[in-house]
């Protein structure tokens, strides 16, 4: 086996960090941003811009589940510098916008771009490099998208209190389309055959590992009818459903009882604990795990999490600080698990096709998670808390419903030690 130190696979979780970090940093942690400077430069309903935000969302899905496609006519390379390109010029359009028509312009530009660096994009880029250790490298690149919404949600905030919006949009448009390119020519142009190695930093010509045993593949719509499928883009959505919302609302939440600075560090801390609990995951997952029941368990954490809300009573700031870690805990295994399980459970061919769609569905479906819960707020006279952490949590009791029910199909398709690349 050759040593870590040579084998390129682990340089390209190098960029593709970078590269998550990027396309979250401005494409999923950025129009919150934009929302706010765009309503402090416009006197447009708050329904206008809200409504571009998710049509970003929106049109992001619909073009992940085009990536297989885009990526066996173009390649990866290309697409990852268009979906830079398009994202820069997105950012651009949301700061010179002078009309809301021109505002949905710019977010269909926006959102088309940053899912060729999101998370079926960087399973893309990672999945001919790694199969054994695969999930430590998704967890590795990953996290990349945690530290973007660290890094740049404040340094576009102050970038644009102090310079302007279209200033900072233009530049840090530029250096992202500088970067993602560079990374696109120099990194992901490559494969282990050109290379010479193979995955995992085996030996040239070693056994491959072991494939699915009587996983079939899945053309065309018959993906769709497929009931492993359902349930993966059914367990996704669900989670990230209950995520965005509740994170959505989580900092308004937290301020009565801890303050808004104090509300900004325990928001901070849920992305560490994000950090961590995917980094412990992808590291240490034993290879035979079932990884359907390491999602549940995952869920299960961040239910406790809200429960551990709900008992805080909006008092107990020791409570509500162990609940922003527990439910901080899961937040990354909700993107990084999904691929897992599909690399286990679908033919090779089929792996991408099945992980660009489950984040499409995920994706369109969290889009109206911030409303969704907002409604839920609203609907009660105190604008309560404890209402909209039990939604969390029954939301996210449904996603480990619908992770359990595909595991009946799950041992149909494939032996417990089957590994497909």
């Amino acid at each position: 086996m050759a040593s870590s130190r040579t084998f390129y696979g682990w340089r390209v979780v190098s960029a593709a960090f970078v590269l998550a970090m990027f396309g979250w940093g401005f494409g999923f942690y950025g129009p919150p941003v934009f929302l706010h400077a765009v309503q402090r430069s416009h006197d447009w309903p708050l329904a206008v811009v809200s409504g571009a935000v998710t049509v970003h969302f929106l049109f992001g899905a619909l073009v992940v589940a085009n990536l297989p496609r885009l990526y066996r006519r173009l390649g990866v390379p290309a697409v990852t510098m268009a979906g830079a390109a398009a994202l820069a010029l997105g950012m651009l359009g949301w700061a010179s916008a002078q009309t809301p028509w021109q505002l949905f312009a710019a977010a269909l530009l926006s959102g088309s771009g940053w899912v060729a660096m999101g998370a079926a994009a960087v399973n893309a880029i990672i999945a001919p490099w790694f199969v054994r250790a695969r999930p430590a490298a998704l967890a590795t690149a990953y996290n990349g998208a945690s530290v973007g919404g660290i890094l740049f949600a404040p340094l576009l905030a102050a970038g644009i209190a102090r310079f302007g919006f279209p200033a900072t949009a233009a530049l840090f448009g530029a250096v992202m389309v500088i970067v993602v390119c560079w990374l696109a020519h120099r990194v992901f142009a490559r494969s282990p055959e050109a290379m010479g190695q193979a995955p995992d930093g085996d030996a040239p010509g070693a056994p491959a590992p072991p494939v699915v045993a009587g996983a079939r593949p899945l053309p065309g719509r018959q993906v769709w009818r497929d009931r492993g499928f359902l349930t993966l883009a059914a367990g996704m959505a669900l989670g990230l459903f209950a995520q965005a919302g509740l994170l959505a609302h989580l900092f308004s939440l937290l301020v009565p009882t801890l303050g808004a600075e104090t509300a900004g560090l325990a928001m901070g801390l849920a992305t560490a604990a994000a950090i961590g609990g995917r980094t412990l995951v992808g590291w240490l997952m034993p290879a035979g795990a079932d990884r359907r029941l390491v999602a549940c368990a995952s869920y299960g954490v961040q239910i406790a999490g809200s429960l551990v809300f709900v008992a805080a009573a909006g008092s107990s700031i020791p409570l509500l600080l162990l609940g922003v870690v527990l439910f901080g805990a899961g937040i990354g295994n909700a993107t990084s698990l999904p691929p897992l399980i599909a690399q286990v459970e679908f033919a090779k061919e089929d792996v991408g096709r099945v992980v660009a769609l489950a984040v499409a569905v995920g994706q369109a479906t969290y889009a109206f998670a911030p409303l969704a819960f907002g409604l839920v707020r609203t609907a009660v006279t105190d604008g309560a808390a404890p209402q909209v952490f039990v939604a969390a949590a029954t939301v996210q009791a449904l996603a480990i419903a619908a992770f359990l029910l595909g595991r009946p199909c799950r041992t149909r398709r494939a032996s417990p030690a089957g590994m497909p690349g």
